[in-house]
């Protein structure tokens, strides 16, 4: 499947998601009995979006069409989108930022960047393969370091890894948030050997990430504490960064520094 349909069928699929969220009653719309529809009709949303019933219908059908910024913004006030994922809805419109520079690889000057920070700190890739790690890291995450780079993936290791989850105290909580958090930033549109992938490879694995994603959640980082269960130092506390390097902004820089 190319990108541009991979878009436009997630698209769809987010745009029917929101639709059955939708709260009625915040529309001025009454109750529909004893129906098995949730939220808003089509034809409902067309006409509080100023739109036609056929246009939103192929919208929500993932047909070739080129809904205007002005749609997108009805559509995300009618939905009460957050910021995230109204800028998640532009960019599967093709309304979303510029594509990202670089090549996705590690490079000397990143590692010696990584090997200068005294705190843990590791790099990602678009699909969240971690590139690359410093002496800190891998003392909090022995296991990195014996890891093959297919398997070297945050998303794979947080569903799959006993080792990892039992080190996170509230990882029902932060699993959640790695997966709204992972596809606020792939965008929707996940290259049939990139991110996609993962999502296929992480889906296979795990029921739970499975249901999760499904879900359709999209979250933005925000700088916050991340709490450890380490075999020998306990809990550590971390408040953790993500940077950008300007020189390979298909890349992030996650840093962990004591509270």
């Amino acid at each position: 499947m190319k990108p541009s349909q991979r878009r436009r069928e997630e698209l769809a699929a987010f745009l029917r998601d929101r639709r059955a969220r939708a709260d009625r009653s915040s529309h001025g719309l009454p109750e529909i009995g004893r129906s098995r529809v949730r939220g808003l009709r089509r034809e409902e949303v067309a006409t509080l979006a100023g739109v036609s019933v056929t246009w939103y219908t192929w919208l929500e059908q993932a047909r070739d069409i080129n809904p205007s910024r002005q749609v997108l913004q009805s559509l995300a006030r009618l939905f009460r989108l957050t910021s995230v994922e109204s800028s998640y809805l532009f960019s599967l419109a093709g309304h979303g930022e510029l594509e990202p520079i670089g090549n996705g690889g590690m490079t000397p000057a990143l590692q010696r960047l990584l090997d200068a920070l005294q705190f843990p700190a590791f790099l990602l890739s678009a699909d969240w393969t971690i590139l690359g790690w410093n002496t800190a890291y891998e003392e909090l995450y022995p296991r990195v370091a014996s890891l093959e780079r297919e398997d070297r993936n945050l998303l794979w290791l947080v569903f799959t890894d006993a080792q990892l989850r039992e080190m996170l105290p509230d990882w029902e909580v932060q699993s959640r948030g790695f997966v709204g958090s992972f596809r606020a930033e792939t965008r929707g549109w996940l290259s049939p050997s990139g991110e996609s992938g993962i999502v296929a490879r992480v889906s296979a694995a795990s029921a739970e990430f499975a249901a999760i994603w499904n879900e359709r959640d999209v979250a933005g980082f925000q700088t916050g504490e991340r709490v450890f269960r380490h075999p020998t130092k306990g809990l550590t506390r971390y408040e953790q960064h993500n940077l950008t390097p300007t020189e390979a902004t298909d890349l992030t820089l996650l840093m962990y520094t004591p509270r």
